[in-house]
């Protein structure tokens, strides 16, 4: 009995033992490498560069008076379409009180001198119609009384001009009322009623009324960095992503690039403009954020593959590895063309049906 448990437990012990030698066997065993392949596909490839700017109309201009006073009444509201000629605002004339006086005066010693001198060409009237006096004497009394005439009406204009800002003759054509010099939207109206505004001459740019643009015609104007500038020229074509229109884009042509840079946090930045397609349905706001990408090259509908799987041999020479067999590979060089960062076109040196490994290191 005793001899049979030995034997049992000896047989045990093997089997434990040999078990284990073949697990630790298999475990050991290296498994298979296989790899990832992937084939070359036909994907329309862009290289562009960015430029960061914002949408404004391409004409805007701010309305401003061409008296001084206060603002009497404002027509307008933003976003108000107006025609050219529309009334903007009514302004309300605060004369200066030594011209006022002046103007008072001047126009008294008018009547006073008319009187004068409508008397004389009365008494000689009828000295003249009994033919007392000859006619070039009463010339001289009749031009005396027609001049005392027209100083009265300049007088009384001229002191009309000072209080209400127009004559009697000018109508409806007067400086009290600002008009709009061109059709389009009114952007903005910095003033109220009430406000005091400062007339547009040569030493002051006035006080602007309201700012008007056609919102039909817009431009991107934005900044590209010195080392992108001397890629692009005018004519290229741009595609302007909106922040406020996430789902849409918009062509545009570059049509300027500024001859000078200015410096903005420490790098060399250029103006560039470009005219901006609008769209039927979408309506552009002024002042609108945009990036513009701008198209250096484009192929459309070229056989590609992704960057990551080109690796490079001598003198920087390009190839891929295709599969000749399962899991068994080939170098292959090739001929690349134009590349977008992700993509890289593939003029020669493979087929749409090749399988090209993954670098990626093989899947267990």
């Amino acid at each position: 009995m005793k001899k049979a448990l030995k034997i049992l437990l000896a047989v045990i012990i093997i089997v434990v033992f040999a078990g284990t030698i073949y697990f630790l066997y298999n475990k050991s065993k290296a498994e298979p490498v296989v790899y990832e392949t992937s084939t070359p596909i036909v994907v329309n490839i862009i290289k562009k560069t960015v430029a960061t700017g914002s949408v404004v109309p391409r004409k805007e201009i701010e309305i401003k008076p061409k008296v001084s006073g206060i603002i009497q009444e404002l027509y307008v509201e933003p976003g108000q379409l107006v025609k050219k000629g529309d009334i903007i605002a009514k302004i309300r004339i605060i004369p200066n009180m030594v011209s006022l006086n002046n103007a008072e005066s001047r126009l008294n010693r008018a009547k006073i001198g008319l009187e004068n001198t409508k008397r004389t060409y009365e008494r000689q009237k009828k000295l003249f119609e009994q033919n007392i006096i000859p006619r070039n004497d009463f010339e001289i009394y009749e031009l005396e009384y027609l001049t005392s005439l027209e100083e009265l009406e300049a007088a009384q204009n001229n002191l009309f001009l000072i209080r209400e800002g127009q004559t009697k003759e000018t109508g409806k054509e007067t400086n009290t009322l600002i008009r709009s010099t061109i059709e389009g939207t009114v952007l903005d109206v910095p003033v109220e009623e009430g406000n005091s505004v400062i007339e547009s001459n040569t030493f002051n740019d006035g006080t602007t009324i309201a700012s008007i643009a056609n919102m039909g015609e817009m431009i991107f104007k934005g900044n590209i960095d010195e080392t992108e500038v001397g890629k692009i020229k005018e004519g290229m074509n741009l595609i302007l992503s909106i922040g406020a229109l996430e789902d849409d884009t918009f062509q545009a042509s570059l049509e300027h690039i500024s001859p000078k840079g200015k410096e903005e946090n420490g790098a060399i930045q250029f103006e560039i403009r470009a005219n901006v397609t609008l769209k039927e349905l979408s309506f552009i706001r002024a002042g609108y954020s945009a990036n513009a990408d701008i198209v250096l090259a484009r192929q459309d509908s070229v056989m590609a593959i992704p960057e990551s799987l080109l690796q490079f041999g001598e003198n920087d020479s390009a190839y891929v590895e295709v599969e000749t067999s399962p899991q068994q590979y080939e170098k292959r060089y090739i001929e690349t063309g134009l590349s977008d960062g992700i993509n890289i076109e593939i003029i020669s040196g493979l087929k749409s049906t090749d399988k090209i490994k993954i670098n990626k290191g093989p899947m267990r």
